[in-house]
């Protein structure tokens, strides 16, 4: 079947993106970045405040193109990591199932921080747009994100690499 897809989750700020980039350029896998696509794609449109509707409607959009092309790219034998958002555990679950009925072993990576931790990041990320910068996420944004964000429960975490820095 190819290979393994690698996929990442955690909270807002936790260095998901980082974790995905540094990942890819060791195991030479090619990183799908949810941010990235709605950064390029939607981000130009994005509502003035955030709205969830409109963000997750996008978002879906975006993770049936990611995993449309990551098929192609594990098709090819080459591994692939996803970072795409799955805040929600009903996310996770769902992303568990479409492995199971296409086959797939997936290997989850759970990265996290503690939330003044993350915060800072932010702020610092938004001012550095360094690699793992895609959109602007102001302190309202990060409330917003975190609102939504479910913490795993022990049962997720079984099998998956955790990842956590202070």
């Amino acid at each position: 079947m190819g290979a393994t897809p690698n996929v990442i989750f955690g909270p807002c700020g936790a260095g998901k993106t980082t974790y995905a980039h540094a990942f890819a350029r060791r195991e030479k896998a090619v990183a799908f970045i949810l941010d990235d696509w709605m950064a390029r794609l939607f981000g130009p449109d994005m509502p003035e405040p955030i709205q969830y509707e409109w963000m997750i409607e996008r978002v879906g959009r975006c993770e049936g193109q990611i995993w449309a092309t990551a098929a192609g790219v594990l098709a090819a034998g080459s591994p692939v990591i996803l970072d795409i958002g799955l805040m929600r555990r009903a996310d996770r679950a769902r992303v568990r199932q479409i492995a199971e009925a296409t086959g797939l072993d997936l290997q989850f990576h759970f990265v996290d921080a503690p939330a003044e931790v993350r915060r800072a990041r932010v702020l610092d990320r938004n001012v550095v747009r360094g690699e793992s910068f895609a959109i602007e996420v102001t302190p309202d944004l990060f409330e917003f994100i975190e609102g939504v964000y479910e913490a795993p429960e022990p049962g997720e975490l079984a099998g998956a690499v955790i990842s956590t820095s202070d």
